[in-house]
């Protein structure tokens, strides 16, 4: 695909028969070390339960293949927090750096900001400059750096104590 390419994505809602796909490249992002502590990508019953609906999206090409996802969880059940949500965003190993996930965040933050959420926020690892530079590019800063904040329980990293860094973006529309 190439960038011109890109520029044809659609971002969609996520729908269950997209799980496949959504999982696959979810799976993709879990085995580079570098994307999240889970150890395998979850079954549809537990990712359903725990991501807002009205905020799983999904990129797919003209062709129909589905080439990134983005979803939301609440980070409180408190109502204080009900505008603060946690994201995530993973696009397929052979379309990064092509716009995907800049297209994916763009609609993430249309759809909350809609739904009244005035902070998305994540935690990256450092090493995942890729990802820090795509957030910070829009419209995220970051807020700090937690150290040794849990431990790999996976792959050739696993017992190691990982560092994440807290990024954010507040809507300016609050």
């Amino acid at each position: 695909m190439t960038t011109a390419a890109a520029a044809t994505i659609t971002v969609r809602s996520l729908h269950r028969e997209d799980w496949p796909a959504v999982r696959s490249i979810y799976q993709e992002g879990i085995e580079t070390g570098h994307a999240t502590f889970e150890s395998e990508a979850p079954d549809w019953d537990r990712f359903d339960a725990s991501r807002l609906p009205g905020h799983r999206l999904v990129a797919e090409t003209l062709e129909g293949r589905i080439v990134g996802w983005a979803a939301v969880s609440p980070v409180s059940a408190r109502p204080v927090y009900s505008g603060v949500v946690e994201h995530s965003v993973y696009v397929a190993g052979d379309t990064r750096g092509l716009g995907v996930g800049a297209a994916l965040l763009r609609a993430l933050s249309e759809s909350t900001e809609a739904a009244g959420i005035w902070t998305i926020q994540a935690s990256v690892f450092p090493e995942n400059e890729a990802s820090l530079k795509l957030h910070l590019a829009n419209g995220y800063v970051v807020v700090g750096r937690r150290q040794r904040i849990a431990q790999m329980a996976h792959g050739p990293l696993n017992g190691t104590w990982r560092d994440t860094i807290l990024i954010e973006r507040r809507s300016p529309a609050f």
